[in-house]
């Protein structure tokens, strides 16, 4: 039984809430009028969700570390410019070696912006430049509500789907409005948010979970089990790992030739290669509205990719380093992270 406690202690526990939640919609999906009740609630779940990351996210925070502009510089060519480039070749290179809505969700991963929580955590174990990782984060995640949909939708329609950049501008509305609204409101709200931060994080899972039922339920009623096969899905798998493998190595490579110190090379190799779970899911689906099933599955499990290899690589620069971690970072703690603080 010892290497059955070892396998559950290495599951992140909220990816296997996401993976129950996508088998409980392939057995009951939303139909119908419950369908439309669904959707009135996924709608509100996103606007929620960027709502309360607009009321925590500490202007103060995000400026600390902000005088490193060639640290912040790497991040985010690295967050908007490395990762589509990448994606768009891949396409280039395979467009036959994935189904195009997985395609769809590979160029949306490439946009996406990096978390906050995973790349302050892991750069902190790794020993590495933490006010300019939480100001490079906390950065992404606001280019993100402008970049993200404009990026993902100039790669979809460069690549023949139906997008355009109307669609985009509309999508950010729909972000900034409930970030700004957080944002105004967070002198009266922010300090009672962080008084009972567990009890929203399980507000903020209940709705990822949410924007997933939806998103499977649709899919299923659409057949989206008939469009994918087990091959494809270990396809998609390698594919995120190597754009995963790539991404770090080329930082790696640029910063030692770019003369950064240690420390901040962690910085960028941590930040500069994440992706975030918790924007991609309520940004697929707006973006996707109706069609939005295997669109999410690249940003899933490129997510527990990132989660496993990036604990062993803080562990390793740890190690290096002469930094203490015990028995190193447990990335199912930093999984669970708050979707608030994650976008």
């Amino acid at each position: 039984m010892t290497w059955l406690r070892y396998v559950w202690s290495r599951i992140d526990r909220f990816l296997l809430a996401i993976l129950l939640t996508v088998a409980f919609a392939s057995l009951m999906p939303a139909r119908g009028e419950a369908a439309m009740g669904v959707g009135w609630l996924t709608d509100a779940a996103i606007a929620a969700l960027f709502f309360m990351h607009g009321a925590r996210l500490s202007p103060e925070a995000a400026l600390l570390g902000a005088r490193q502009w060639r640290l912040h510089t790497m991040v985010f060519l690295s967050t908007f410019g490395l990762f589509p480039l990448l994606g768009v070749t891949a396409h280039l290179l395979a467009p036959g070696l994935l189904p195009a809505p997985l395609w769809a969700g590979l160029m949306l991963l490439t946009a996406l912006p990096s978390t906050v929580q995973a790349s302050i955590a892991f750069t902190s174990v790794a020993g590495g430049n933490v006010p300019a990782a939480l100001c490079s984060a906390s950065t992404s995640n606001l280019l993100g509500i402008f970049l993200t949909p404009v990026i993902a939708g100039f790669l979809l329609a460069s690549h023949g789907a139906d997008f355009s950049a109307r669609s985009a501008f509309a999508i950010v509305a729909q972000l900034l409005l409930p970030f700004v609204a957080g944002q105004l409101l967070r002198p009266w709200i922010g300090e009672l948010i962080m008084r009972h931060a567990r009890l929203l994080k399980s507000v903020d899972y209940g709705s990822i979970l949410l924007i997933v039922y939806s998103a499977f339920s649709q899919g299923v009623v659409n057949g989206i089990w008939h469009q994918i096969e087990a091959t494809q899905l270990l396809q998609l798998a390698l594919v995120d790992a190597a754009l995963l493998a790539t991404v770090i190595t080329l930082l790696t490579i640029a910063s030692r030739q770019l003369g950064f110190s240690r420390a901040d090379e962690i910085t960028i190799v941590f930040c500069g290669s994440k992706k975030s779970l918790a924007s991609g899911l309520p940004i697929a689906t707006l973006l996707f509205a109706g069609q939005v099933g295997l669109v999410i599955i690249p940003v899933m499990v490129f997510h527990q990719i990132q989660l496993m290899v990036c604990a062993s690589l803080a562990r390793h620069y740890a190690a290096r380093g002469g930094v203490n971690v015990g028995n190193g970072p447990d990335y199912r703690t930093l999984s669970g992270e708050s979707p608030v603080i994650s976008l």
